[in-house]
């Protein structure tokens, strides 16, 4: 989807297209899939994809997007990363890098999903008193992690807005005899299973009514969409860690 979107784009040309080591693709040209020739090569070599690339879009795991890191700092490149799952000690890797190398890191690429941070912080802080809060989330089976990246955001955002840490109101499961619900808690499920793309509710429940607010994913071309928005609002940045939060001015 990422390679689709990019050969769509009028401003924006591949350059290079990284698989994992031994990929049966390798060598392959990149816009084979779509039936078109594009005379890039994809390659599994980090240093022959980034030599000529001005920005590195990463939706891969922790250990390769910082060994990827490693070889865009070498050639000035900036990233957009979309990859979940990062420990606290990789998010200061990150974090150091974005000092001489411009970044955009987020949890969630696509528009809507931004917009919905948005809304929530504004929900979590009209019913802060009164309203159990519970984050219910779906993906696909090849999923590795969880809750997903998306979902702990969310959570981030509603513990912000309330006042609270997440680390310490968080509840990840529950089984057994649990007692009553605390309700400075904030609860998480999770969901496994099929093809979902990723969809996402928050569950405000109070006596006599519940809101809900949701963003459902269909397709992954949104997050390769707010991708390529990101590429753009790093174009004058040299340095400096942002997010989608930045990216579209929701600050």
């Amino acid at each position: 989807m990422l390679v689709e979107t990019v050969l769509a784009h009028a401003s924006a040309e591949l350059v290079g297209v990284l698989v994992r080591p031994g990929n049966a693709l390798v060598g392959q040209d990149a816009g084979a899939f779509v039936g078109r020739e594009t005379g890039v090569r994809i390659t599994d070599d980090a240093d022959r994809a980034l030599a000529q690339a001005q920005y590195l879009i990463d939706f891969t795991r922790p250990e390769s997007t910082l060994a990827y890191l490693a070889v865009a700092r070498r050639y000035g490149v900036k990233l957009i990363v979309g990859t979940t799952g990062f420990s606290e000690a990789q998010k200061a890797e990150l974090a150091s890098a974005s000092l001489v190398n411009a970044m955009v890191v987020a949890p969630n690429m696509s528009v809507g999903v931004n917009v919905t941070f948005k809304l929530l912080d504004m929900a979590a802080r009209l019913l802060a008193t009164g309203y159990d809060i519970e984050v219910i989330e779906a993906h696909h089976r090849h999923k590795v992690d969880a809750p997903s990246g998306t979902a702990l955001k969310i959570g981030e955002v509603l513990a912000d807005a309330l006042g609270r840490d997440l680390a310490e109101c968080a509840i990840y499961g529950r089984e057994g005899i649990t007692g009553e619900r605390d309700p400075s808690t904030i609860g998480f499920s999770t969901i496994r299973g099929g093809d979902i793309v990723g969809d996402h509710t928050v569950l405000f429940a109070g006596i006599g009514e519940r809101i809900e607010i949701s963003h459902k994913s269909s397709s992954r071309v949104s997050y390769a969409q707010g991708a390529l928005r990101a590429a753009a609002f790093l174009a004058d940045k040299t340095s400096g860690l942002y997010d989608m939060q930045d990216v579209l001015g929701l600050r």
